[in-house]
């Protein structure tokens, strides 16, 4: 089992940044690790991911703007989100891959306002 607790959420102004952390705990042999967001009405997006590898993936609309990073030290993985926008407003969901199965945290809100 792993359980993931995520935070860093909040309000922040366009053109401005955030940056969500995601902890992992339990048994652990993640692979990938990365973020969803669920806007409000609409499904869950991916919005990237790195591998054990260090590979990074992110969707077209956030790139040069969002950066993933991971501490294998800490089991945590980082969304730096910089430049945001509104639409960028969004439940931020961490998920990891262990073992073949796929675990969620439970969601931060982030909310830019125009």
């Amino acid at each position: 089992q792993v359980q993931l607790v995520e935070s860093g959420g909040g309000l922040v102004q366009a053109g401005g940044s955030l940056r969500l952390s995601c902890a992992a705990f339990g048994s652990i042999n993640i692979n990938t690790i990365g973020w969803y967001r669920q806007a409000p009405g609409k499904q869950r997006d991916l919005v990237a991911f790195i591998t054990s590898a260090d590979v990074t993936n992110y969707v077209d609309s956030v790139k040069g703007r969002f950066t993933i990073s991971r501490d294998n030290a800490k089991n945590t993985v980082y969304l730096q989100m910089n430049s945001l926008i509104p639409e960028d407003t969004a439940v931020y969901y961490c998920y990891a891959m262990n073992w073949g199965t796929r675990y969620w945290g439970q969601g931060t809100q982030v909310t830019v306002s125009s």
